[in-house]
């Protein structure tokens, strides 16, 4: 009860000690702000390459994850058989698409299956490739069921 008394005894700021504070802050900050530079500011790095820089992009996709490490394997063995400085595999997210369909045809809507597809997807990219090495990598024969995606640029 006692505390209650202080803190109700004690006097409020005026309008004018506020308004000094105030005034004080900002001025602070506003000097602040004005010593960053751009030197102080954190650098973001980029993240292309020189623009003379070829690069060869190779995107991979199966159904079955052991059947793409092998055609990534044999492409990554290409790419080295000619001295190519290769960046990857890189995994990509799992593209899954998700199907729900009826167990009857006509009845017992109630009882459903469901059936998901996977989609396994790896990147390699191949900087500065040579001709020799393109040629190879046309010529490569991988298993079935595995698709692949050729950029240049």
């Amino acid at each position: 009860m006692s505390e209650d008394k202080k803190t109700v005894a004690k006097k409020a700021p005026t309008k004018k000690a506020i308004v000094k504070k105030v005034v004080a802050k900002k001025t602070v900050a506003k000097k602040v702000s004005a010593k960053k530079t751009e030197a102080d500011l954190p650098r973001v790095k980029s993240t292309k390459k020189g623009n003379d820089e070829n690069r060869l992009r190779i995107l991979v996709k199966a159904y079955e994850p052991k059947v793409l490490d092998i055609s990534v394997k044999q492409i990554i063995d290409t790419a080295k058989r000619y001295d190519a400085e290769i960046s990857g595999p890189v995994p990509l997210p799992i593209e899954i698409s998700k199907y729900t369909v009826n167990r009857s045809t006509f009845v017992y809507k109630d009882a459903r299956e469901q059936f998901e597809i996977r989609v396994h997807k790896r990147l390699i990219d191949i900087l500065n490739p040579n001709p020799k090495l393109i040629e190879a990598l046309t010529n490569l024969s991988l298993p079935s069921g595995v698709d692949i995606n050729v950029k240049m640029g």
